[in-house]
């Protein structure tokens, strides 16, 4: 996602400023950089499972959603600017805005998902149970981390008090 979205982020300035005659290999940069982009997004999203919902809920999913819109609209833009600046600019400030609001909604996404347990623990538990079920030599280690991280109690895990 790195490449695609620093190529991009990097095409919607120069898209801007670069003189008409001379702005062809950024307007390529922007539809090759912006189509792995918004691929591989999509992809993380579903291989995340439930630690991907905050991306579609509250602020984050409404500045996820622009900047999908937002980078996608300057992709098409972009090649469409050879002869006209004023396409140019737009589609240099949609990349740019696109490429923020993506950056605001994976940081609003992380606050969402840390302030709630269920987008923390329950990953967790099942990475922890498929570990236990495929470690057989040295597994009581393991099988100990996940009966206190399935404890109702957090004090009961750390003290073995209920």
């Amino acid at each position: 996602m790195r490449p695609g979205s620093a190529a991009g982020a990097a095409a919607g300035p120069a898209l801007a400023v670069a003189p008409a005659g001379q702005a062809g290999p950024v307007r390529r940069l922007a539809v090759l950089g912006t189509a792995p982009e918004l691929g591989a997004f999509h992809t993380m999203k579903r291989r995340m499972g439930l630690a991907a919902r905050p991306f579609g809920q509250g602020r984050a999913g409404l500045l996820v959603r622009a900047s999908e819109l937002l980078t996608a609209g300057g992709a098409v833009l972009g090649p469409c600017s050879a002869r006209d600046r004023r396409l140019a600019v737009a589609a240099g400030a949609a990349l740019l805005a696109g490429s923020a609001a993506l950056r605001f909604g994976v940081f609003h996404a992380g606050v969402a998902s840390a302030e709630d347990p269920a987008y923390t623990v329950v990953p967790r538990r099942e990475r922890l149970w498929r570990r236990s079920r495929r470690t057989f030599d040295g597994a009581e280690p393991v099988l100990a981390e996940f009966r206190d991280c399935l404890s109702l109690s957090p004090l009961s895990a750390r003290t073995g008090r209920s």
